[in-house]
């Protein structure tokens, strides 16, 4: 290794929004005023782009050109006028947000808020080095006292990332430690900053594919004082500073700059059943329609299962993508249907690799739509999954960046899935962990280095099979599942975090996992219930994984599947009513999640969410990683441990709280001590929270959707509450075209009484019922006043008001 620092610069040009800076040795700095609240660095050591194309900025549109968006491209971004002044060692550039001192010759950094205080700095002396030899890339910056690190996208351990070194590269990490390995599956080069001095967050993304390590004061050096690093093994410096100062803020702009997630149909927020158990089977095809009749035998709503890879095995179990076991399942047609008698759908599990075995290797290398050697140009051989655990053999990978890659895989999605039925993609071992970083990708016309292109190719993976899916339905809204990703991949697919383990340590590590997620722009995500590797989860572990996992965006029970290590949930006969329970209360809770991920498509706010990023201005919350918010309006408080039926749980400083079960009002700002029965995990809802529900279903679409009765909590003393409910078809993209309802749901508090309703409904989709049943805690004493509404007690003797909806 040997780092090199940029030789003095110069101030080389001058546009109506960007600086650009030259050094002796041809290398070129720039600076670009994207908007008052987002600026562009780039540091090209060569003086010109290594890689000219990115996939992961979209600038405010739906999605880039198939073959990448030029880098120099700024169409889309607001490009304010800033003003520029020379200041002793520098210059200093100031737009309606921030002010930014480019200190020379050098060119360092240092960045200022409106009220000028400094919130970031590159590191004096050591700022934008780059290895001569390897071509490595780094930005140092210094780092201040208590800083909060968040984002990332899946890492390990605790929400707050201070004091870690993050290494990112896609890895097929099966049995991970969720606290403490790295790296895991997905490439995600953005993290969010909390000063909580300032009380100000901001965030950076890198614009970088090739692997990538963050050190977050892990490594300390006498000569630089306390500092903090980004490096990529190769291509260029390209970062965007987003400036909050919220951290809700940052999110949002974020998925404003790199695509807002994809709107996933409502029934993909049910339960999505999975087990390679069944397909692994010799009659799998009887096994998987066993399936379908424990589901109703046991009471469980279930909206999708996972069609798991052992339906591709030849004779000698190898999986070759594409293919059927005909005999294992003989007819998929007649399978398929059997899953859609009893309202399941049905995703395919495929993968972005052909083994030599397979009977199209040939034809597809030939058409020249594999990952081949830079050297010979045949396709690059690699040993890929193929059987059972840690069994491997010889394959090569499509090739994304080639369009007879992307096409082919888009024509064998619709011939051999979706002809067939399938209503769903669920790209897996899509990590495309070669280790030579030499191979040569297509490029669409200009080749890139493998080590510039992994996470690309699991991001063209994804869209190839959103686009295979529009084509064939293309009014309905495509289901992509992906276990690798980067960012972008949110504008076409769904994701999960991989194949964990069985383990108490599990489920509470995974949750700031999907939080991190969460605040990096990828809001559609959850984990295998009940562990995919390892013994199945003894009775209460399972219990307490489900009430936790009901609350998240994907809801999946998944496991590795011997005969004895299956876990499904009538499992445990004893701890069935509790499963049943959890399950029934997310399909009740369905207008409320949908209304979460209607929102998350078109502001990019998460479905989970970090304490913090509602109440970034509290010591406490800017620390906790396991408690978190559904939405505004529910803050979930998880059981972690073996044995607890009660825990202490922090809430919030600056709201009042009401435990949604018992009714009973909390100060915000202390800890207190709550039951915790089995039969379900504490929630709080804050002052004016309200929480949507609708009837329950075996599926979603099963009966008429004509009840909405909003659970409704009213500040204890005087204040008011909103939310906005969003009502739409749930499968089609006339959504797109305006074609939803938005209901304005309002209650106001006062010493003596309440009043509640509708405050306006907005929108060209016909609502399926004609009134809102609003219901208050038991607790509730005051007097209701309800603009033609009724007021009447229900079964459970809550007090409830139904109020007719009016355009």
């Amino acid at each position: 290794m040997r780092l090199t620092l940029p030789t003095p610069v110069v101030l080389e040009d001058q546009t109506a929004h960007s600086l650009r800076f030259a050094g002796a040795n041809k290398e070129r700095l720039s600076l670009d005023v994207l908007d008052t609240d987002l600026i562009r660095v780039q540091h090209l050591p060569d003086g010109q782009y290594r890689l000219a194309r990115t996939w992961l900025v979209a600038a405010g549109s739906n999605d880039v050109p198939r073959h990448g968006r030029r880098r120099d491209d700024l169409t889309g971004f607001p490009l304010p006028k800033f003003d520029l002044s020379n200041h002793e060692s520098g210059i200093t550039i100031t737009t309606g947000s921030l002010a930014i001192d480019i200190h020379l010759p050098e060119f360092r950094l240092t960045w200022h808020n409106s009220r000028g205080d400094v919130f970031a700095a590159d590191l004096p002396r050591f700022s934008y080095p780059h290895d001569t030899q390897t071509g490595a890339v780094r930005h140092y910056l210094s780092r201040l006292a208590g800083e909060c690190y968040y984002g990332f996208g899946e890492t390990s351990g605790p929400l707050n990332k201070a004091g870690r070194r993050i290494r990112m590269l896609n890895t097929d990490a099966l049995a991970y430690n969720a606290e403490t390995s790295n790296p895991l599956y997905k490439h995600w080069p953005f993290y969010i900053t909390l000063l909580p001095a300032l009380n100000t967050a901001y965030g950076l993304l890198y614009d970088n594919l090739s692997e990538t390590v963050f050190d977050l004061g892990c490594e300390i050096n006498a000569v630089y004082g306390s500092y903090r690093y980004y490096q990529a093994a190769a291509g260029d410096l390209d970062y965007y500073l987003i400036y909050g100062p919220t951290v809700a803020a940052v999110v949002e702009k974020l998925t404003w700059l790199i695509g807002r997630p994809a709107l996933l149909p409502r029934w993909s927020l049910g339960y999505l059943g999975s087990t390679m158990h069944y397909t692994e089977q010799p009659d799998a095809q009887s096994q998987l329609a066993r399936f379908t009749t424990l589901c109703e035998e046991h009471e469980i709503p279930c909206d999708m299962f996972h069609l798991s890879s052992g339906y591709t095995t030849d004779e000698a179990g190898r999986r070759c993508v594409f293919t059927w076991n005909r005999d294992k399942i003989p007819d998929p047609r007649a399978m398929v249907e059997v899953f859609h008698r009893a309202g399941i759908h049905l995703a395919a599990n495929v993968k972005p690799y052909l083994l030599t075995c397979h009977p199209d290797y040939s034809e597809v290398a030939k058409i020249g739509a594999l990952v081949c050697d830079s050297y010979s140009g045949e396709p690059h051989l690699v040993q890929r999954w193929s059987g059972g655990i840690h069994e491997a053999a010889l394959g090569s990978y499509v090739d994304f960046t080639s369009e007879a890659g992307f096409d082919w895989w888009k024509a064998k999605v619709r011939m051999n899935l979706l002809a067939h039925g399938i209503d769903a993609v669920w790209n897996d071992n899509n990590e495309f962990d070669s280790q030579d970083d030499s191979t040569s990708c297509a490029g669409f016309g200009s080749s890139i280095p493998f080590g510039l292109a992994r996470p690309l190719q699991t991001l063209l993976m994804a869209r190839a099979s959103c686009e295979a899916l529009l084509e064939e339905m293309p009014t309905l809204r495509p289901y992509v599942i992906t276990r690798a990703g980067c960012p972008g991949v949110q504008r076409y697919a769904q994701t999960w975090s991989g194949d964990n383990t069985t383990s108490w340590h599990t489920l509470r590590y995974n949750i700031p996992m999907g939080l991190g997620l969460s605040l990096s722009g990828m809001p559609n995500t959850g984990h295998d219930v009940g562990g995919f590797a390892g013994n199945r989860p003894d009775p209460e572990l399972f219990v307490r994984w489900v009430q936790n996992g009901v609350f998240h965006p994907r809801f999946t029970i998944h496991s590795l599947g011997d005969a004895e290590n299956v876990s499904e949930p009538w499992m445990y006969p004893a701890v069935l009513p509790h499963v049943r329970a959890a399950l029934e209360f997310r399909y009740r809770l369905m207008p409320y999640l949908y209304t979460l991920l209607f929102e998350a498509a078109h502001t990019g706010a998460p479905v989970i969410r970090p304490l913090v990023y509602h109440f970034q201005q509290d010591p406490v919350c800017r620390e906790e990683s396991f408690d978190f918010m559904l939405g505004p309006n529910l803050l979930v408080a998880s059981i972690l441990e073996p044995s607890v039926r009660s825990r202490q749980v922090y809430l919030p400083a600056g709201r009042w709280w009401c435990d949604f079960f018992t009714g009973e009002w909390h100060a915000g700002g202390q800890k207190i001590e709550v039951p915790a029965p089995l039969e379900y995990i504490p929630l709080f809802v804050p002052d004016g929270g309200m929480i949507p529900t609708g009837k329950l279903m075996r599926y979603v679409g099963e009966k008429t959707d004509d009840v909405r009765r909003v659970y409704v909590f009213p500040h204890p003393m005087e204040g008011v509450g909103e939310f906005v409910l969003i009502e739409d078809d749930g499968v089609s993209l006339a959504y797109r075209d305006g074609m939803y309802t938005c209901l304005r749901l309002r209650v106001g508090a006062f010493s003596s009484h309440i009043v509640v309703g509708i405050a306006s409904v907005q929108g060209t989709y016909k609502l399926p019922y004609n009134h809102i049943e609003f219901v208050f805690p038991h607790s509730e004493e005051r007097r209701l006043e309800i603009a033609n509404g009724r007021e009447y007690t229900d079964n459970d003797n809550r007090r409830c008001v139904a109020v007719p909806v009016k355009p």
